[in-house]
């Protein structure tokens, strides 16, 4: 769905020093996306865009805050932006 390039671009990272970070964390976006979501692999397709950015969204903020992350504030904006996808709306 995306790359590392567009991701650093994203962040505005341009060194190589985050590399294997940053590819752990969309990793771990993509799955907490998913779980959040309630997607499976076809839903999480088909919705491409609104997953995108859930993804980036994501992935900045575990980056930015990767010492003291909140994930109860995370899983809750997450929620927010697949509302739609969680329901069964779209």
């Amino acid at each position: 769905m995306m790359t590392l390039a567009e991701v650093k671009n994203y962040l505005r990272v341009d060194h190589t020093e985050d590399d294997s970070l940053i590819l752990s964390l969309m990793d771990t976006a993509e799955k907490l996306v998913k779980d959040v979501g309630r997607m499976d692999e076809q839903a999480f397709t088909v919705n491409e865009e609104t997953t995108r950015q859930a993804m980036l969204y994501t992935i900045s903020y575990l980056y930015e805050n990767r010492n003291n992350a909140d994930f109860h504030k995370l899983t809750l904006t997450l929620r927010s932006l697949l509302f739609a996808q969680r329901e069964g709306v779209i």
